[in-house]
Parts: structure tokens; sequence; C-alpha cells
């Protein structure tokens, strides 16, 4: 029975991207504390209390060349979550996801940049979600493709089999493009609260169904090559005036910063002074 491998947030950053590497996912409990958890939760609340998690975004998701069902009912779902959240921030650049970037996607870029980010209420009922890989929009990239992205999800409640916990194929990352998962090599993510689930852009991964009467939290954060155009558009849902405001790590992390030659802009439009960056 294939599993994902678990390590303590104690544990070295090697260990960590060792496990990424052989099985294309790995849990890193204890990473965040009550006290961070708290904060986001009560930073996005305002956010989230709104959303109607019975609206279905798949119809756009579909008329962009999507499938029709790639996104389960029952869910809270938001994104921009730079822009909404400082405590956000400080996943965005937790030593623990920079190693991992540093080792998976440094490689093959100059820099590496924020990819998407999302913030997730899973409710009862939700259904389970097709598999899929972050990197499926690259698909002009044949397998094998260069590591491209990084991605992970931070429970900020407890996740089970039970609740949906994230289905990860593990070594899925390796295989070739026509491999299909079978039942029994798919496992659910089951890690407490607190605790990080990493996982490769090669990895087949997927929500599970919540069959419980709680809901699931947790916030979706992944990384990607430099050179790429990013999942989620960071420059409309953090746009300059935020941006600015941020710091200069942060801003480079989500996209305000050149790659060789690639995205420079003329930043007296708005600052009124001749330069580039």
């Amino acid at each position: 029975m294939p599993s994902i491998p678990v390590v303590s947030a104690n544990d070295s950053l090697l260990k960590v991207v060792a496990c990424l590497e052989r099985d294309g996912a790995v849990v890193v409990n204890d990473v965040i504390d009550r006290a961070v958890r708290d904060s986001i939760l009560r930073e996005l609340a305002p956010h989230l209390e709104i959303v109607d998690p019975d609206a279905s975004i798949n119809k756009a998701y579909e008329a962009d060349g999507g499938t029709s069902d790639f996104y389960p009912g029952r869910t809270k779902r938001i994104t921009a979550l730079v822009a909404r959240s400082e405590t956000f921030r400080t996943f965005v650049t937790h030593p623990l996801m920079l190693a991992a970037c540093d080792a998976i996607l440094k490689p093959n870029c100059v820099h590496y940049q924020v990819h998407a980010t999302a913030a997730l209420k899973i409710g009862p009922g939700a259904r389970e979600q097709v598999l899929h890989r972050e990197e499926d929009p690259y698909q002009f990239f044949k397998v094998p493709r260069p590591h491209m992205i990084v991605a992970s999800m931070w429970a900020i409640t407890d996740f089970t089999e039970a609740n949906g916990g994230t289905h990860i194929v593990p070594g899925s990352h390796l295989w070739p493009a026509d491999r299909r998962a079978r039942p029994d090599e798919v496992v659910a993510a089951e890690m407490p609260a607190g605790s990080v689930l990493l996982w490769m852009g090669g990895t087949l991964h997927g929500a599970g169904a919540n069959r419980t009467d709680d809901w699931r939290y947790g916030v979706f954060l992944s990384y990607s090559l430099g050179w790429i155009r990013q999942e989620e558009n960071q420059y409309v849902d953090v746009p300059y005036d935020i941006a600015r405001t941020l710091s200069k790590e942060v801003r480079d992390l989500v996209g305000y910063k050149m790659h060789m030659g690639i995205g420079y802009c003329d930043v007296s439009v708005r600052s009124g002074r001749g330069e580039k960056r």
C-alpha cells in the first residue's frame, strides 16, 4: 500500500526535499501554531463569509478549456491571499517553502514566483475532485518535463480521510504521461492542524469527498518557475498599489521582478520616475 511520508518541522530540510523527490509528496507536522492559524482565520473571515458554497465556477472553467466538473461543490473558495492576509505573506516566505523551491525549481530558473493562492473551506457533502497535476496546463512540454511547480496545502483544521484530506498518488510524478492511477494507489493526506502537505507539480492529486458534518479548512500556495505564466494573475490580484506596500521579498516572489529580461515595465507610468524593474 503506498503512503505519504510524514516528517516533523524539526527534521532537516534535506529530508523534506528527499521525500518530495522520491515520493512526490510529503507531510510536515507542526509548521504553524494555533496563534498563526487563528490569525489567518481572522484575516480571511470577512472574505469567506460572503462566499456562496453552492455557487459553481465549473461553467467558467469549462469555457476556458477545462473540464465541466473540476471544482467540487459545497466549497467556499477565495484567492488573492497575498493582498488579503498579512499572515499569509509569512507562508509565502516560510523557510520550508523556500528551501523546497530552491532545491526543486531553482535548477530550471534564475528565480521562482508565487503561482497560485487560495483559501478553501470544504463543506459536508462536497464530492471528490478529479485527479490532476499542477503542471497539466503546460502540456506543450512533453513528459518527462523539467520540474515546474511546487505546491502546498496548509492545514488550518485537521485533515482526515473522512473529511476529504487531499488525495495524493505517491510516485506519480515519475510516471509516463499515459499511466493512470488505480484506486489502491490513491492515498488521503491525513494531518493535524498546523501541518503542511507539499507535492510536486507532476504529482496526481485532488480534493477528497467530505463525508463528515464538519468543514475542512485549508490554505493552498504554489510556486512556479519565474519564466512561465502564473496560474493566478498576481498583477491583478496583487495590483501595484498593494504590491508597493509589501516587503521586497514578498513583492519579488509575487512576480514584481524581471526574469532575464522577461516582465519589464516602465515604473514612471505610476511613480513619475523613468526606471524599469
